[in-house]
């Protein structure tokens, strides 16, 4: 079972960590107990979630798996295998509960990347006591626009005094500690530095939102906060550093909430269709309800299979793998997208029921939209990945193969990653090897979209001023994401024991898209007559087997009706 399903977590999940699956199965029945009606109900009143958190302090949630070796409890460690199944579970039952979450993996992020072992301590102390943390970063006139930081930190004594705002911010309210990215008014350098939202020096103001509504997303105000030096996390080029560095962890984290509120929109999809009869028939019988139904699950199959190899190349990253700086935007913008795809395409099986307030549907309608808008948005995310395409297509490396990292270690590099330059220097090794050996018809056609696109690189280079144009580099990334998103899930069909047919219905959906965007690129960019004709060499139809896909349906999507 790909699948998260609560009711048969236990046995879906070989997890060689007893410790690590009771805490999640103490998760999974703390929200069955509170069942989807009250769930519901605290979202649609904006109810903060002090049941939840009382939860996580009393079962040192958030202590056990934030906290890194060394600093908590002997089953303390921060184990990405262990934080993306957290992230699923609570995704599926709502992403206020994520959020919470989510904030505090960012404000702990400066923290941990420090040498200010004070304030290590003290987080760890928090974390225990069952402390939120929140992450000062953007600004409501500059977003995601780093350098424009207006906090700033100016020399006062044998401290500092900070004045300024942040926008945004999760946990503004609650947190033991926020984490605050400024810059010294004296040197003009970046600095993070730790504040207290119950001091009297710090306002904050809730900043009302469509999605997370029990969530507390504040605007920060901050006028003549006394700083001293003990609180100052990182200065200068470590500052810069573990502001970028803090986002590859946090980002990653986006795409399994959006798996998990999938995975939840799915079971009440089937669940509403199966059971229904409209001129006579099942719903489910109808032939384009097969057809959106199965392709919402080869999608979504397709979104875990790849944040799961995702995972292993984070674990695995050191400062000669580096890989995961292309895997982990795609994770965050690709993951997403699909997200959308997928809750829009169930929508359009169950139509107006999704829209009625006693479902979890309305959540997911309104919630999923928000993930490919955090961490910075699809557009930078996409012209971050465009920075690793020439070293990929075309400059292998030699990699040792490896594996599934469900090892139970503390994933320490996340908190040394070093510089954040030379993205253009990453290397990997030949794609090629992740697609040998699988023959399918449509991961055929797919590896010739590839030798297309890489035939327009060097045939039909874009000019200096298509490469300067940002729309053109978007569209000319959105088909190269593809390659990469489709090459870890190939990696993943021999792990995860992925069914032939079911592997080729998931390259259908990859060679219908890689058409679709590359008529957008033909028609929607000004390109000269020979870079036409090899863009139209890259749109194929996908190989369509009436028999495997009844296979599939049969096998796989019509029995999710009733297993949640």
């Amino acid at each position: 079972m790909i699948l998260l399903n609560p009711k048969k977590y236990a046995a879906s999940l070989a997890n060689k960590d007893p410790a690590t699956q009771k805490l999640l199965e103490k998760i999974i029945a703390f929200f069955e107990e509170k069942g989807l009606k009250k769930i519901k109900e605290d979202d649609q009143s904006s109810v903060w979630y002090q049941d939840f958190l009382d939860f996580v302090r009393k079962e040192k949630i958030f202590a056990t798996f934030l906290t890194p070796s060394g600093y908590g409890k002997s089953d303390s460690r921060w184990d990405m295998s262990r934080i993306e199944q957290l992230n699923e579970i609570l995704g599926f039952y709502g992403l206020s509960y994520w959020y919470t979450w989510q904030v505090s993996i960012l404000g702990l992020g400066p923290i941990w990347m420090s040498k200010n072992e004070g304030e290590k301590n003290r987080a760890a102390k928090a974390l225990e006591d069952g402390g939120l943390f929140a992450f000062g970063l953007s600004e409501k006139a500059h977003g995601a626009d780093l350098y424009s930081s207006s906090m700033k930190l100016t020399p006062q004594g044998d401290g500092f005094v900070a004045n300024g705002s942040k926008y945004y911010i999760g946990n503004g309210n609650k947190a033991a500690m926020v984490s605050i990215f400024a810059k010294n008014a004296a040197t003009d350098e970046y600095v993070w530095f730790t504040a207290d939202p119950k001091h009297p020096a710090y306002a904050h103001h809730k900043i009302s939102t469509s999605g997370v509504r029990q969530a507390y997303v504040a605007g920060i105000d901050i006028k003549d906060y006394p700083v001293k030096k003990e609180q100052i996390l990182s200065q200068g080029p470590e500052a810069w550093d573990a502001a970028l560095n803090t986002i590859n962890v946090g980002k990653y984290q986006l795409g399994w909430a959006s798996i998990g509120i999938c995975t939840h929109a799915l079971y009440e999809a089937m669940n509403h269709a199966a059971n229904r009869t409209l001129y006579g028939k099942q719903v489910t019988d109808f032939p384009h309800v097969q057809v959106l139904f199965t392709e919402a699950y080869t999608r979504l199959v397709a979104m875990k299979l790849y944040a799961l190899r995702a995972c292993d190349y984070f674990r695995v990253a050191s400062e000669n793998d580096r890989r995961y700086l292309l895997y982990n935007p795609i994770q965050k913008m690709k993951v997403t997208m699909e997200g959308e795809t997928v809750v829009e395409q169930l929508h359009q099986i169950i139509a107006a029921k999704g829209f009625e307030q006693d479902t979890y549907f309305e959540m997911a309608i309104r919630d999923i939209r928000m993930l490919p808008k955090l961490e910075g948005t699809v557009h930078v995310n996409v012209a971050l990945v465009t920075k690793f395409m020439k070293n990929y297509l075309f400059s292998p490396k030699d990699f040792p193969e490896i594996g599934k990292q469900d090892q139970l270690t503390n994933d320490s590099f996340l908190f040394d990653q070093g510089p954040t330059k030379g993205l253009s220097q990453v290397a990997f090794p030949d794609y090629n090897r992740s697609f040998a050996g699988h023959t399918g018809p449509n991961i055929t056609i797919f590896k010739e979209q590839i030798e297309a696109f890489k035939a327009f690189l060097a045939k039909g280079t874009p000019t200096e001023v298509q490469s300067k144009n940002m729309d053109y580099t978007l569209q000319l990334g959105e088909l190269f994401t593809m390659i990469p998103f489709a090459q870890l899930i190939a990696e993943n069909k021999s792990i995860y024991n992925i069914d032939e047919g079911l592997f080729d219905e998931i390259f259908k959906n990859f060679v219908t898209d890689f058409s679709k965007y590359a008529v957008r690129f033909y028609t929607g960019q000004d390109n000269d007559e020979n870079q036409q004709k090899l863009i139209m060499k890259m749109v194929r139809k996908p190989h369509l087997d009436a028999n495997q896909f009844k296979k599939v349906w049969d096998t796989f999507v019509y029995p999710i009706k009733g297993q949640y």
